[in-house]
């Protein structure tokens, strides 16, 4: 990655910081692995809160080079210009309140978390969930009623994709500890989490499923973790063909977006695209149709003043001004041969939606293309929907057009997560925030 130096050209739609503050779950990162880096996350919690900034003093300029075959990220590189505030994607609808019970060994950040509203679900009749589309899903995928009917009876999660895997990955995404793409598969991604969400709980850090993981989600207790949701005309426009692998092509499109509804919503709600269609086995997802969508909760609104990627578990931990974990992500890193940085940076700006400039001169030649390309933005650009600009030139945490890919593969040395969860950290994060690489 320090050898390469490609220019990301922020629009005109970068966001301004806030003054105040996959199938990758086939992963094979050992869990012991996973526990012992994990457990040291809360250890070293200590941070100090975020002081509070104005607008953001500097915009990201130059950015990683696109993802490879290896889901790899390039370089970037910042010049200082004022950042244009700019609104973020609109939020998921907001669920239905669902709390743990009163014998629940959740830790308060987990009961004010489950205590959020959520969005309305179908009816509940002989208590199994009524949903559209909830008939067999092919190719053996769990159906939405078994899906809500699942529940942990002991023992380790089931091999493969199941039901009840499907449920611990949505209650671990209401609770902002990420499992990546909810896909109902058991692996390395999911395990990670369920560590993750361990060390914040103070349970011990093994990276199983427990009874007392269980209840601490709310999972004996939980209301649905599916919902209907009717596809509208804003889901069915906007939409690209299949986009060329060609920069050239690329940068003769006004915009890198998805190429069909089914992406979109997977997107939207944190859901592996093959899955969301396994659900919906007989969808044609025009607009008025109702699907049976994942129902990851609302956004996280605590202030992140600290981060930590942590290099070993491929986990990103954001603290807030008291020490207290807040959300926390599977992330993809630098290679050996492209590493991430070492030490202690700082958050310089966030831009929203960036443009993409591709510099054959100072990075890889991508075809026949030598000239200098700009490419449009969109969230199936080369950096994703985000752009997070660290103070180590030409550094950044940024989203992916290949949510799959995170956590297995390996980046040029930028940090790169899901869009859904790069625009979430986007939105907690202030100028000034550390940034802290463990090994």
């Amino acid at each position: 990655m320090t050898a390469s130096r490609l220019s990301l050209t922020l629009s005109a739609a970068t966001l301004a910081l806030a003054a105040a503050g996959a199938t990758a779950q086939e992963g094979s990162t050992d869990p012991a692995q996973i526990a012992e880096e994990t457990r040291r996350v809360l250890e070293q919690s200590g941070g100090e809160p975020a002081t509070p900034q104005g607008e953001a003093g500097a915009a990201a300029t130059e950015a990683p080079a696109p993802q490879g075959e290896a889901g790899a990220s390039g370089t970037a590189q910042t010049q200082t210009q004022p950042a244009q505030p700019q609104p973020g994607q609109g939020d998921p609808a907001q669920p239905q309140p669902t709390m743990p019970p009163a014998s629940s060994n959740a830790q308060p950040e987990t009961l004010r978390m489950l205590g959020q509203p959520a969005p309305e679900a179908a009816p509940v009749e002989n208590g199994a969930i009524s949903l559209p589309g909830a008939g067999q899903a092919s190719d053996g995928a769990p159906t939405p009623n078994e899906i809500e009917a699942a529940t942990y009876q002991g023992g380790p999660l089931p091999e493969g994709q199941s039901a009840l895997t499907a449920k611990l990955q949505i209650l671990l995404d209401r609770a902002h500890v990420s499992p990546g793409v909810i896909d109902g598969w058991k692996g390395g991604m999911s395990q990670s989490a369920i560590a993750a969400f361990e060390t914040r709980e103070g349970l011990a850090v093994d990276g199983e499923l427990d009874p007392e993981v269980w209840q601490a989600l709310g999972g004996t207790a939980t209301g649905p973790v599916l919902s209907a949701y009717t596809i509208t005309a804003e889901d069915v426009s906007g939409l690209n063909p299949p986009l060329p692998e060609d920069y050239a092509k690329l940068a003769e499109m006004q915009r890198l977006g998805y190429a069909s509804t089914a992406e979109k919503l997977a997107e939207r709600f944190h859901m592996d695209e093959g899955f969301l269609k396994e659900l919906n086995p007989g969808a044609t997802w025009a607009e008025g149709e109702s699907i049976t969508v994942a129902d990851p909760g609302p956004r996280a609104e605590t202030r992140v003043a600290r981060i930590e990627v942590r290099k070993q578990s491929n986990r990103l931990a954001g603290f807030d001004a008291e020490g207290r974990m807040v959300v926390n992500y599977p992330v993809t890193i630098g290679s050996d041969q492209t590493p991430s940085p070492s030490g202690t940076v700082e958050v310089v700006a966030v831009a929203m939606e960036p443009t993409y400039t591709y510099r054959p001169d100072v990075n890889f030649q991508q075809g026949d293309n030598d000239e200098t390309l700009i490419l449009p933005p969109g969230p199936n650009g080369p950096v994703g929907s985000v752009w997070i600009d660290l103070s180590q030139e030409t550094y950044g945490l940024h989203g992916t057009s290949d949510p799959d890919s995170i956590f297995d593969a390996a980046s040029h040395g930028c940090v790169r997560l899901t869009n859904w969860d790069v625009e979430e950290l986007a939105h907690l994060v202030s100028e000034g925030v550390t940034v802290e690489f463990v090994e």
